[in-house]
């Protein structure tokens, strides 16, 4: 199979219907993001097979937990995962994604444009700080891929989900562990509301999904 092939394929293993329109966005992405690789530091994955199955697929396995046209805050998005390849498959979110590497920032404001998405935009700041100008209490869902532990990552992102909202997390092969281990540190504050386990499709990289909220 071609890699448009898997990458529509994989995604359908996952749930997700990606169109030729969509297709060609993902494209336009893999070859912008391989350019600025050669600059700055985006991605240790050169192989463009794996970045469709390690980036792409692994971005959009949150998607359909995620219902369109809501707010959705991207944590330590780095070189836009997931919040970009979220973007492309729920086109009616409005997307944030924030990141503390200004060089990284400036790659996925680049990427927006080239892909010519709207209601997305990457700013520059730390979750922990309160003046990088993110409003409070305000997103749906704020997303989280791998970012430090589950404790930390909990309460970093708690302050900008809205009352309804949740808390996505997504983790490696070791998600299962890391929980088991968080849990007493958390449970009094978070409520698990879904877990997943699964393989990412074309591969053999285990992948688990944590979906919580604020008690």
């Amino acid at each position: 199979m071609n890699l448009r092939g898997d990458l529509i394929e994989g995604a359908r293993e996952l749930g997700v219907d990606i169109s030729e329109k969509d297709a060609d966005l993902f494209f336009k992405y893999l070859e912008n993001l391989k350019t600025w690789n050669d600059k700055i530091n985006l991605t240790s994955i050169k192989n463009d097979r794996e970045i469709i199955i390690s980036h792409f697929l692994d971005s959009i396995s949150i998607a359909p937990l995620i219902e369109d046209g809501m707010k959705v805050l991207d944590i330590g998005s780095g070189a836009g995962f997931p919040g970009i390849p979220l973007k492309i498959v729920r086109p009616g979110l409005e997307v944030t994604l924030l990141d503390s590497v200004n060089k990284k920032v400036t790659f996925m404001n680049v990427t927006i444009r080239k892909l010519g998405l709207e209601k997305i935009k990457a700013v520059w700041g730390r979750a922990e700080e309160s003046l990088n100008d993110i409003p409070l209490h305000y997103f749906d869902y704020v997303v989280n891929r791998a970012v430090g532990s589950i404790s930390d990552t909990l309460r970093l992102s708690s302050p900008y989900v809205s009352k309804d909202g949740v808390i996505i997390l997504m983790r490696g092969k070791r998600g299962s562990e890391e929980w088991n281990t968080a849990i007493e540190d958390v449970e009094n504050e978070f409520e698990l509301l879904d877990y997943k386990d699964f393989t990412l499709p074309l591969s053999d990289l285990k992948r688990i999904i944590l979906v919580l909220r604020l008690i």
